[in-house]
């Protein structure tokens, strides 16, 4: 199943809400399914979605870290 327009700018808003609550989080898109209890094809597109935008990136791990708030990316 595929997941709807309004689902996707809902989570993604509620995604980038939890990132910038936390900073340093940092979140495989597994965890992120288990966190959020997201079926797969809406977090991958939750997660694309703020990587197209600017604001998540993926790290050398796997992990998803916020753009602008993570030292290690200055390392790379």
């Amino acid at each position: 199943m595929l997941a709807s327009e309004e689902a996707v700018t809902a989570w993604t808003d509620r995604v980038r809400a939890e990132y910038l609550e936390m900073p340093g989080l940092t979140l495989t898109r597994w965890q992120m399914r288990r966190f959020w209890l997201l079926d797969e094809s809406l977090c991958n597109a939750i997660v694309d979605a703020l990587v197209a935008s600017g604001f998540l990136w993926l790290r050398p791990d796997h992990t998803y870290a916020r753009i602008g708030n993570d030292a290690c990316r200055a390392k790379e």
